[in-house]
């Protein structure tokens, strides 16, 4: 089985899965697919997470595919950078580091991640793997009506910050059709990225980060004035690591830890255990009251302690102890929200010691998130090579003394976060909800729909969501009070007034609520249940 957000990416999985692949490979040519097809969201240029349930060792497997930032500039380099690019561009100096341009790209982890999974888990050769994004990249493919409109809407982005994007050319050439963005139904090429992913089967990962791609990479850094050289891509390697898990109501709730921001998604979880949310009902004003408040304290501590842990220890035992929970519960009023909420002390509690799925015949599952980062990404692509590079370090602090803040070869804090669930010491849910901020919010809904009030894995989906934003950040901006919740038009018109009354700034939802992919395993019946979906392309297909 595979759920992804484009029809012609599940598709490619499933022709991989037919052939004898493994659901790696699928995950692999799915990936692939996808970021051919679907640019605005992700693609080689970004990063990449994944959690692989292996039957074969009956264990899970998290692999951290985040790169980091060059070596040759550091703090103080970066402040003086920043504030010259606002200058130069003409805009208003900010503490934040821009999305557009050379100063918040990282180096890719995707093309990394594709490979430390094929060495453990692939069946298939990766040129077959590939095989599928290389002839639609190549033959072309037809434009999806979203994809379309988030397209037009980086473009226009892009020619509204030009003075921070060093160069524009290669992304015209590349993303534009006779000047124009895709339309919907029409046609688009990549000859170039064709030509990219030939030589990544080809050639393997050392093409990418040591040999001819490097090189274009690195060269194309230095003629823009870029910092990123030749040595940060060939000394990259992402890493393998542990997911962790907290109990909610007997389900086992896996993410992996930061520099992601899954371990957010366990701290809600935690602390909605002390709520009896099943009697409370399904979108009731009470329901909402807990699971909001929930998210303010878990955001909280998520944009003080959540970053690169090879430069900051963060107190994750605490993080995600019952006893921290317990405590962080104590400041939830049902009768209204907490007009002051900060990050608790998990210290306290420490002791000694953060998407798209596929499932193969051997009961093997995998949960695999990518993205660009904010829309289609920087602005920037190296000459010839067809993708564009993320703009993930927009998301460093650039406060000294913060957790997350900016340094040399460190990873930035990531949004991008797969989940897995294992029940009874089986595999349950491998899961996503793409969406920046969203994505833990909508881990926890889809969580509680699913295990407190019953609702099947699609409709756990397609219910209602609500968004609230307006915490403080890794990067540093500050809180905005108790912030902003959209919801959507499925709740109750007079739930949305009660929650109003309780002092939640209540607004209509814009759309930004993520994209839901997940498949189950059924223990008993021994088959799997896929969902999809609705508010996008996405497609669930299985055999």
């Amino acid at each position: 089985m595979a759920a992804t957000e484009q029809p012609l990416a599940s598709l490619a999985a499933i022709e991989i899965l037919k052939k004898g692949g493994s659901a790696v490979d699928a995950a692999i040519a799915a990936n692939a697919v996808l970021g051919v097809m679907e640019p605005v969201l992700n693609g080689i240029g970004g990063d990449a997470f994944v959690i692989v349930y292996d039957p074969k060792t009956h264990k899970l497997y998290g692999y951290n595919g985040s790169g980091w930032s060059p070596k040759g500039r550091d703090l103080a380099k970066m402040q003086t950078e920043v504030a010259a690019a606002y200058k130069k561009a003409g805009m208003k100096t900010s503490d934040q580091i821009p999305l557009f341009g050379s100063l918040p790209i990282t180096v890719p982890g995707t093309v990394d991640t594709w490979f430390a999974l094929h060495q453990r888990f692939g069946k298939l050769p990766i040129s077959e793997d590939l095989a599928p994004a290389i002839a639609y990249a190549k033959n072309g493919f037809p434009v999806t009506e979203i994809v379309a409109k988030y397209w037009k809407g980086n473009f226009k982005a892009f020619e509204k910050n030009r003075g921070l994007i060093e160069e524009f050319a290669n992304a015209q050439h590349t993303y534009l059709i006779d000047g124009h963005t895709p339309s919907q139904g029409e046609v688009f090429r990549n000859p170039d990225l064709a030509r990219t992913l030939s030589m990544i089967a080809k050639g393997g990962r050392d093409v990418f980060y040591k040999g001819k791609i490097a090189h274009t990479m690195a060269d194309y850094f230095k003629r823009i004035g870029g910092d990123l050289a030749y040595s940060d891509f060939a000394d990259f390697h992402g890493e393998w690591v542990q997911p962790e898990s907290v109990d909610y109501r007997g389900y086992d709730v896996y993410e992996l830890p930061p520099n992601g921001q899954g371990f957010a998604a366990l701290e809600m979880l935690n602390i909605l255990k002390g709520f009896d949310l099943k009697k409370m009902g399904v979108g009731s004003a009470d329901a909402l009251t807990a699971e909001i408040e929930a998210k303010r304290l878990a955001y909280a501590d998520l944009a003080k302690y959540y970053a690169d842990p090879r430069f900051y220890k963060a107190p994750i035992k605490g993080l995600l102890s019952d006893q921290y929970a317990d405590q962080r519960r104590q400041l939830i009023n049902l009768s209204h929200a907490n007009p002051d909420i900060g990050p608790g002390d998990p210290r306290l509690f420490n002791g000694d010691t953060t998407d798209f799925e596929t499932a193969d015949d051997s009961g093997m599952m995998v949960s695999m998130i990518q993205s660009n980062y904010a829309g289609m990404g920087s602005g920037l692509v190296a000459d010839g090579l067809g993708f564009m590079f993320q703009n993930r370090g927009a998301l460093y602090s650039l406060q000294d003394g913060a957790a997350n803040v900016y340094a040399p070869r460190k990873r930035p804090f990531h949004t991008i976060i797969p989940a897995f669930v294992m029940k009874d010491g089986q595999p349950w849910l491998a899961f996503g909800v793409m969406g920046g901020d969203m994505q833990p919010q909508g881990h926890v809904q889809v969580l509680v729909n699913m295990i407190d009030f019953g609702m099947n894995v699609q409709e756990a989906g397609d219910a209602a969501r609500w968004r609230h934003y307006g915490d403080a950040t890794p990067t540093g901006l500050p809180s905005e009070g108790i912030g902003t919740v959209e919801m959507e038009t499925g709740f109750d018109p007079s739930v949305k007034a009660e929650l109003a009354k309780r002092g939640y700034n209540i607004v209509p939802g814009t759309g930004a609520f993520g994209g839901y992919e997940a498949i189950m395993y059924d223990p008993i019946q021994h088959v799997y249940w896929g969902a999809s979906e609705m508010r996008k392309d996405g497609e669930v297909i299985g055999y």
